[in-house]
């Protein structure tokens, strides 16, 4: 009996090594085969292999066309987000599972675009040719961008040009459904936005005082006077001042930064209020900011307020309620940083490096 203990003991071992090899390995990068006599090529963004942005380049591929459900757009402007350095280096190691042993399967990068409908498939029958459109598919670093006609895709508000449509998907969707579906915001509540400065902070200081809110913002001293701009009722510099050690108590948090510990974050909420964790700074190579996630599950049961993390999960619907708040001029986009296609390597160190205030977007004009 204790023979076969070893034995299996091993055995798992040996079944963990190998996981853990096969979700950390790195293969060498692929050759670029070019693109067939023939074949309608365009200019995109590409990574054959995992890791830092030297693996990221500007390529002639094949021409993306668009099947019968799908729409074809012609980009105008793209924007970059946390999402992609993440999957430009594989990390954290879990997301390998979907994105690929090794080496990435889809070698494309971008998500969030904003451009003008180029062709539809044969069942299209909400866009047009001509039409102006912004939303989120894979590839959107890139001349042009296929995405279902029932996927992330609407039309562009058109008191917004390409370059802040484009802003609007990953990171103001991430907003707005932290703060009305996980944090059930309504009017006269104290939210607290950590991290107010970044693309997610910045939309959600704007949508949460549209929703009627009374909004305290945590930046740093650079970015006081941008945060104020945009509507936050309150300030808060964190070089100068620890906000978990103040007497104001929130009945919602938005935290987009994870700087302070789950107990620190209780101290400054009310009895029954909210965390929603949407970022950290936890760049661990294996499961990286899940870890709240974790730790939210573990502490959730032995208090009162509710502590949750979340993913964002892009739909067409919500891009209609953000494209009427930003026709109203509830909310609007801010941008830090332009750069041209073939410089989204240096827009993805930039991003990378957690400084940005608002959006970094990508302009093909």
């Amino acid at each position: 009996m204790t023979r076969l203990y070893k034995v299996l003991g091993i055995a798992l071992v040996l079944v963990v090594v190998t996981l853990a090899w096969t979700l950390s390995h790195n293969s060498a990068c692929g050759a670029a085969n070019g693109v067939p006599a023939g074949v309608l090529s365009m200019k995109a963004i590409v990574y054959r292999c995992y890791g830092s942005a030297v693996v990221v380049k500007l390529e002639d591929i094949a021409k993306t066309a668009p099947a019968d459900d799908r729409v074809l757009v012609k980009v105008s402007a793209a924007s970059v987000n946390p999402l992609d350095w993440h999957y430009m280096r594989g990390e954290p190691y879990f997301m390998r599972a979907l994105a690929g042993f090794g080496r990435p399967k889809d070698i494309r990068l971008g998500v969030d675009f904003a451009g003008t409908v180029e062709a539809v498939g044969k069942n299209v029958t909400r866009f047009k040719p001509g039409v102006a459109v912004f939303g989120g598919a894979d590839g959107a670093f890139a001349e042009y961008v296929s995405v279902r006609e029932s996927g992330a895709l609407a039309h562009k508000p058109a008191s917004l040009t390409f370059d802040p449509a484009a802003a609007i998907p990953i990171a103001a969707v991430t907003a707005l459904q932290a703060l009305r579906d996980k944090g059930q915001i309504h009017a006269g509540q104290e939210v607290l936005i950590n991290g107010a400065s970044g693309g997610v902070g910045t939309f959600a200081v704007q949508i949460a005082k549209a929703y009627g809110a009374k909004v305290t913002a945590v930046c740093s001293t650079k970015n006081v006077a941008m945060v104020q701009s945009i509507g936050a009722d309150r300030v808060i510099d964190y070089t100068q001042q620890d906000f978990t050690e103040g007497s104001q108590h929130y009945d919602l948090i938005i935290d987009t930064v994870g700087t302070h510990s789950l107990s620190a974050y209780r101290r400054v909420m009310n009895p029954h209020g909210a965390l929603v964790m949407v970022g950290s700074q936890d760049k661990g190579r294996w499961i990286g900011a899940l870890s709240g996630s974790i730790r939210a599950l573990l502490y959730s049961p032995f208090v009162s307020q509710k502590f949750i993390f979340m993913l964002a999960s892009l739909d067409q619907k919500d891009l209609v309620v953000l494209s009427d708040l930003m026709q109203g001029g509830r909310v609007t986009p801010v941008i830090d940083r332009r750069y041209r296609l073939s410089e989204v390597p240096e827009a993805i160190r930039y991003l990378e490096q957690g400084h940005a205030r608002g959006k970094v977007i990508v302009t093909l004009e």
